[in-house]
């Protein structure tokens, strides 16, 4: 059995994205590539300001110990209790949103009726393998002939590009 160690920098301040701060300006965080001791969960936590609970300690230990994956509150729960980790599938959908909004997860939706996060929060899109109900981070850049204009008073926050998938048959 092999363990990773993560070096912390703990004289240096921990940056605090402002409020409004895009996702794109957050800080990159070392456990996003290569896991994430439970330890670190507790000072990831800290540093968004979130109260390390036992719960959230939990469910952020196992959305990040193994990198950069996409996720369900459903796969999540049963991974949970699978760990004996005593959660409601309340607390995980309420663990996972807290934890977009304070920049730890982004969120997609594939047909409006599944829901992944994504512990990877930089800019990318994806693909989504369907029968599978797999996604695939894509890699590189997705171009786009043409952006819409935007209505006067608003602004493009994030484009999200999900390309479907299908096995070949034969």
């Amino acid at each position: 059995m092999s363990t990773t160690v993560i070096n912390i920098d703990r004289s240096a301040k921990p940056a605090s994205p402002e409020p409004n701060a895009s996702r794109d300006q957050l800080p990159v965080r070392d456990h996003q590539r290569t896991g994430c001791p439970f330890h670190d969960v507790r000072s990831m936590l800290r540093d968004v300001g979130l109260r390390p609970t036992r719960q959230r300690l939990a469910l952020g230990w196992l959305l990040f110990q193994k990198g950069d994956r996409h996720i369900t509150a459903e796969i999540l729960h049963d991974e949970a209790s699978k760990a004996r980790v005593p959660v409601s599938l309340a607390t995980v959908y309420n663990t996972l949103h807290q934890f977009t909004e304070v920049g730890l997860l982004r969120e997609f939706a594939v047909d409006g009726s599944k829901t992944y996060f994504d512990t990877n929060v930089h800019e990318h899109h994806h693909y989504f393998v369907e029968g599978d109900n797999e996604v695939l981070d894509i890699p590189g850049e997705v171009g786009m002939a043409q952006m819409p204009e935007v209505p006067e008073g608003y602004e493009i926050a994030r484009v999200d590009v999900i390309v479907r998938l299908r096995r070949k048959e034969g």
